[in-house]
């Protein structure tokens, strides 16, 4: 990634906890990762409901514990209700919690690395796929 900075969706994340070999290439090869809070509860959240729950909950903690997690603010809701308010003109939905992570990103100038090819409808989002 020579160096961008650059922030995870959940998607490549449970891509990279699969094994997968692209997104293992993609983290790896990145030098910070940058994961919103809004990611973090979302594998929380997939954790607690999974069928080896300390397994997956050890595996999102250890995860979490070599990211950098941003944080939301009255920034990150100005952007997302601007993003969220094009979408629907667009005709273009995409899930809540995405848009508040492509808000993140926007507000911080973090590239996105994700496998959801929905986040191509927010024309203001940097994209590394």
């Amino acid at each position: 990634m020579n160096g961008k900075k650059c922030i995870l969706d959940t998607s490549i994340i449970i891509d990279f906890f699969l094994g997968l070999p692209q997104a293992k290439n993609q983290i790896e090869n990145l030098t910070e990762l940058y994961i919103s809070a809004i990611t973090l509860g979302e594998l929380l959240y997939g954790a607690e409901n999974s069928g080896n729950r300390s397994k997956h909950l050890k595996q999102v903690n250890e995860f979490a514990n070599i990211c950098r997690i941003i944080k939301i603010d009255d920034e990150t809701a100005k952007i997302y209700s601007r993003v969220k308010s094009e979408l629907k003109k667009t005709g273009k939905p995409i899930p809540e919690n995405d848009i508040w992570i492509a808000a993140t990103a926007i507000q911080n100038n973090l590239a996105l690395i994700a496998s959801d090819v929905h986040f191509t409808f927010i024309k203001e989002l940097k994209r590394l796929s």
